[in-house]
């Protein structure tokens, strides 16, 4: 009965004595470490190169001095390449823009004089060679297409579809049967649409995709036979590598 009472006692004593100097210990809360928010690259400038492989197309060619036998089909695509530079500015939102210029060269566009044609005209295929130099205002949206269906900091694959207007400054040759070579230049409205995929590796962007061009009028008044062909469709698959500065 005693080592029992004593036990008891020594028992309380330490629970006592416990709180005491638990009591007199200073109180440090846990401490709980959040990570830093990657905003990624949001309000980046940029600069951008480009090169593509086209097709060109236009539905007829019009000699505007001729009244009868003056409107022909075009029969045979162009074809050719682009190669450009941009600068341009990213919002971090998926809204980006940018200003381009390029270099447009194609050859072989073509129709065919047939006998139905005015009596003016030579007989037989005609063929223009096309350089340009495309000047565009551009707009993008660009969005994920990773697991979480999201575009930001991470990076990462997405997607884009963008549009841009401005001029094309035109030079072209005309190549006729049994004729000699005939130069011409001409300015016209442009427009442009485009759709791709791409990554983003941080500093570094690369993507490829579709853009079609649209070039009012390709034009020679300078010609014997002046001559317009509208609605010009420049179809280009490209490559673009983007860096930006921050």
């Amino acid at each position: 009965m005693r080592n029992l009472t004593a036990a008891v006692l020594v028992a309380g004593a330490t629970i006592i004595a416990g709180q005491a100097v638990a009591a007199d210990l200073p109180y440090y809360p846990p401490v709980i470490e959040i990570p830093d928010v990657d905003h990624g690259y949001s309000g980046s400038f940029y600069l951008r190169g480009s090169a593509g492989l086209n097709l060109h197309w236009a539905p007829e060619v019009t000699h505007t001095t001729l009244a009868t036998g003056n409107t022909h089909a075009i029969d045979q695509f162009g074809y050719g390449y682009s190669a450009g530079v941009g600068v341009g500015f990213e919002t971090g939102t998926g809204w980006r823009f940018d200003a381009t210029v390029d270099h447009l060269q194609t050859e072989g566009l073509q129709t065919t004089i047939g006998a139905s044609a005015n009596a003016a005209l030579t007989r037989g295929p005609h063929q223009l060679s096309l350089r340009s130099t495309v000047v565009l205002a551009n707009a993008y949206y660009d969005f994920g297409l990773g697991n979480d269906y999201g575009y930001g900091a991470a990076g990462g694959m997405f997607g884009y579809v963008g549009a841009g207007a401005g001029v094309a400054f035109n030079r072209m040759v005309t190549q006729g049967s049994a004729l000699p070579d005939t130069w011409g230049s001409n300015t016209s409205p442009a427009a442009a649409a485009m759709v791709g995929v791409g990554y983003d590796f941080g500093q570094v962007v690369a993507d490829v995709g579709y853009r079609g061009l649209y070039i009012h009028d390709i034009a020679n008044s300078s010609s014997t036979f002046p001559y317009s062909v509208k609605n010009n469709f420049v179809h280009e698959v490209r490559g673009t590598v983007r860096y930006r500065f921050n």
